[in-house]
Parts: C-alpha cells; sequence; structure tokens
C-alpha cells in the first residue's frame, strides 16, 4: 500500500494548519504557501521540503481552507471497481440521482480494482472538497484493505467530509463510516431454495471469489439453502472463478466437459450466468431443460437473455440513493451506522424440474 495517505503527525488528532507543516519544513508560512500554492517561484529545494512535511502530516490544502468557509463543496464522489458493469452503473446513477435532487454535483470514478487507484482517487476528492466519498462493491477484505479503508474515513472525517461504505461491510465498527448494502446471504439463499424447491439436489454455485464480501456471503447464502433442505454439505460444489461473462463461459465450459454431476447452477452475478448459458448452448445443452440456471442482481439486461433469466434482484441503485440520503438525513449520527436493503427473487424461464435420470 502506497504511503499517499498515511497519516504520520497531528492530522490523526485533527485538521494540520499550514503553520504546522511550515514548523516541519523549517520555513515561513508564507513560504510554505507559496510552495504549496506552485503559483510563486520557491527554490526547488525547498519546495521538495514542504511538499515532503504536508505529506508527512496529511495537510489538505483545499480542503481545510473550505471548511472554515461551509465545509466543502456539495459534491458526492463515488468510486466503483469499472463503469461498464450493469450493477455499478446502477448504483451510480442512483448516487448521482439523489445528488442532484438535492443540486449536488456527483463525481464518478473507476479504480479497475487497483488499490493504488482508489486511494489516489480518495485523496484527490478529499483535495477538491467533497462532503461524501461512496466506495462501492464486494472486496476482499485483507489486513490492507482494513488499514487503508480505516485511513480514509479518519482523514476524510478530520476534514469535515463522510466516508460511505456501499455494497459492503465496515472493517470495524468505530470507523467513523456509514454502511449502506443489501442481504448477499439471504438473496443466495432464497434462489437456491427456489431450485432445491423445484427438485434439484446437485446444484454447483459458479462465481465465488474467496475472500471478497459480497460473493462469500452469497456462497454462505447457498449453503444455508442446502442445508435447510438436508442436501449434505459434501454435496455442494464452488467454483472459485470469479465475476464476468469471460469467467463464466469459462468455467462453465470446464465444468460441462468434466462431468455433468449436476442439475442447476446459481451464478454469482447475471454476468457470470450470460457467460454460463453460452457455455451450455455451445454444449449442445437446453437451459433449462438440461441445466436450470439462476443469477444474481437484475440486470437490465437479464429479462433478455435466452432463455430469460431467474435471478435475484438486488436494490442497485436504490442503494445508490440510499447512500446518499442516509449519509445526508443525519449528518451528526450516520456515521458508524449499518442500513441493510432486502432483496427478491424475479421468476422467469431458466429453472425446470431437473431432467429424469434413465
Amino acid at each position: 500500500m502506497g504511503n499517499d495517505m498515511v497519516s504520520k503527525g497531528p492530522a490523526a488528532k485533527g485538521r494540520v494548519t499550514i503553520r504546522e507543516v511550515a514548523e516541519r519544513a523549517g520555513v515561513s508560512v508564507a513560504t510554505a504557501s507559496r510552495a504549496l500554492s506552485g503559483n510563486h517561484p520557491v527554490p526547488a529545494a525547498t519546495r521538495a521540503r514542504v511538499l515532503r512535511a504536508a505529506r508527512d502530516l496529511d495537510y489538505v490544502a483545499n480542503a481545510h481552507a473550505r471548511a472554515l468557509v461551509g465545509g466543502g463543496r456539495k459534491m458526492a464522489a463515488v468510486v466503483v471497481r469499472q463503469v461498464t458493469s450493469p450493477f455499478y452503473a446502477q448504483v451510480a446513477e442512483g448516487v448521482e440521482a439523489e445528488a442532484a435532487d438535492r443540486g449536488w454535483l456527483c463525481v464518478v470514478g473507476a479504480t479497475g480494482g487497483d488499490p493504488q487507484r482508489e486511494m489516489d482517487f480518495v485523496r484527490l476528492m478529499r483535495e477538491e472538497g467533497a462532503r461524501l466519498v461512496i466506495l462501492v462493491g464486494g472486496v476482499v477484505e485483507d489486513d490492507a484493505y482494513r488499514s487503508r479503508v480505516t485511513h480514509y474515513a479518519q482523514a476524510l472525517d478530520a476534514s469535515g467530509a463522510r466516508l460511505v461504505l456501499c455494497g459492503r461491510p465496515t472493517p470495524d465498527p468505530d470507523v467513523p463510516a456509514l454502511v449502506v448494502e443489501f442481504d448477499n446471504e439471504a438473496g443466495a439463499r432464497a434462489i437456491t431454495g427456489h431450485l432445491l424447491s423445484a427438485g434439484h439436489r446437485r446444484i454447483v454455485f459458479l462465481g465465488g471469489l474467496p475472500g471478497n464480501t459480497a460473493l462469500d456471503a452469497r456462497v454462505a447464502g447457498y449453503r444455508a439453502a442446502l442445508a435447510e433442505h438436508g442436501v449434505p454439505l459434501a454435496g455442494a460444489r464452488v467454483v472459485d472463478c470469479g465475476l464476468g461473462r469471460a469467467n463464466g463461459l469459462r468455467a462453465m465450459g470446464e465444468l460441462l466437459k468434466d462431468t455433468r454431476e449436476f442439475t442447476a447452477v446459481v451464478a454469482g452475478d447475471d454476468m457470470v450466468a450470460a457467460g454460463a448459458l453460452r457455455a451450455i448452448a455451445d454444449a449442445g445443452l437446453r437451459v433449462p431443460e438440461d441445466v436450470s440456471v439462476v443469477g444474481y442482481n437484475d440486470i437490465p439486461l437479464a429479462e433478455d437473455f435466452n432463455p430469460p433469466l431467474t435471478t435475484v434482484r438486488t436494490p442497485a441503485e436504490e442503494l445508490g440513493r440510499a447512500a446518499v440520503r442516509i449519509a445526508l438525513r443525519d449528518p451528526e449520527h450516520a456515521a458508524g451506522s449499518h442500513h441493510l436493503l432486502g432483496t427478491h427473487i424475479v421468476v422467469r424461464r431458466s429453472v425446470a424440474a431437473p431432467p429424469r435420470s434413465d
């Protein structure tokens, strides 16, 4: 993890002043101000010393100055893994719509899953005085992630802004961040139960990613449904291929070459399901006559799949709206609170009773 946002000085206790930066760099306040603004001639060595002191102290000039005159711009920043994902796009759309209703601006940043890009974007938004920074989607919750998010929350809180974790849990209940997510485990339990009620007992979960908070919860829901229906957990099969159509296509193709010891597939999301549907068709099999397939998220295209996909509808746009609405509704008490939105099944035509074995 980079050190751009790691607090080493008074920033951990509150807002750092330019006087503290000047003292750390061994220059006057005026010289520090000129070096940081970049609009006045300052010797290169002096400028480097001031910038180093500002980094060490986690000084954010713009956010600090704006905090003195009103707490920053009316701007919400939403940070997603990729903008091409229908789910992320819908959440960002919800954030933008709710922000627009209040006369706020919305900025969207994509990280491609790179922690350094995420860190750089959060820091930039803090410097620009965004009042809300919203991180979207499941993550691998390792020590580096926990440390990074804890610092995001503390640094934003110190500059009068708020961190919102949207679709992911907080690494620690004491972290000053608002959590808005939906019940991944309950959704997966319900959709797996739908397959079990149709008579399926050999069901594969396609799209696991160990450590990812959202997918781990979906796998837990899948396993819970099997247990509730008396299916031995030894019969559970989780294919850790990650998300996306390409991964679903590849993993499903490999499964069909390896074995036909399953009659139904729970896909980690609708794009994995799309890849699975294509692989099944390429193998000369039919959905749902030979294999039943269900997805997760109910993206807009799910009803146009062949066949139309039975899936879990997640409140993606409402998730984005709620992230803004709850954070602004009760700013004194929203930080540290947890809000869980429900899901429900949308039944279409991709599930049937399992084929009779000869």
